[in-house]
């Protein structure tokens, strides 16, 4: 091997270890908010239908979300640098985990051996609003490393999708409230609670991109 060959070879050895290489964090967040996307879509099928094959496929993703978010955790931990705060794409990480938790959680609390609820039409409208608000999320956090301005259209139309699934709380705890049979109450109650929070941490995380883009733009 000529002496012109190695060279080279070396002086990129050296740089990479004096500046090593910066992992692309908007693309493993574009690739996390998708899986939320996912999570949430699967959420709509599963009021939708009941289906334990579909349940296990909630819970299959949520395997899937622990692994992007631990990997994205590891990366931003061992980054020599970030292209925004580390501490907003902490945030990101762990918030858009939580929308993917929840998802799980509410199918587990809605199985036979905890709660044995089936889906009401409630049901069904708040995860449509929350896959409706994921699905924005996701499509913000996928254009930060092209064009984040646009991330603001996403974010907004996030938002009334929350504002959506809070709306629709209020209804079904107003009827709900009209009926006699206690345990149904109870059961129903604490479903509905868990999808105004799966909309709660979907708004937390909304802000954390509203942040991310002002930041950027």
């Amino acid at each position: 091997m000529s002496a012109s060959t190695a060279s080279p070879s070396i002086t990129r050895r050296i740089l990479h270890r004096v500046f090593p290489k910066v992992p692309n964090f908007f693309a493993l967040l574009a690739e996390q908010s998708a899986q939320v996307g996912v999570s949430a879509g699967l959420l709509v099928e599963y009021m939708g239908s009941g289906s334990s094959e579909v349940a296990k496929r909630v819970i299959d993703a949520e395997h899937e979300g622990d692994r992007l978010k631990v990997r994205n955790l590891t990366l931003l931990n061992e980054a020599f640098s970030t292209p925004i705060d580390r501490e907003d794409l902490h945030r990101a990480i762990i918030n858009l985990d939580e929308i993917i938790n929840s998802c799980k959680t509410v199918v587990a609390e809605m199985d036979a051996n905890v709660l044995a609820l089936k889906a009401d039409k409630y049901c069904l409208e708040m995860a449509v609003c929350l896959k409706d608000g994921a699905e924005a999320v996701a499509a913000g956090y996928g254009r930060l490393g092209s064009d984040p301005k646009l991330g603001r259209a996403d974010a907004e139309k996030s938002d009334k999708a929350v504002r959506n699934l809070t709306r629709t709380h209020r209804r079904a705890l107003a009827e709900l409230f009209n009926d006699t049979d206690f345990q149904n109450i109870f059961r129903r109650k604490e479903i509905y609670g868990q999808l105004l929070r799966a909309g709660d941490r979907l708004n937390v995380c909304n802000s954390t991109l509203l942040d991310i883009v002002v930041k950027l733009c």
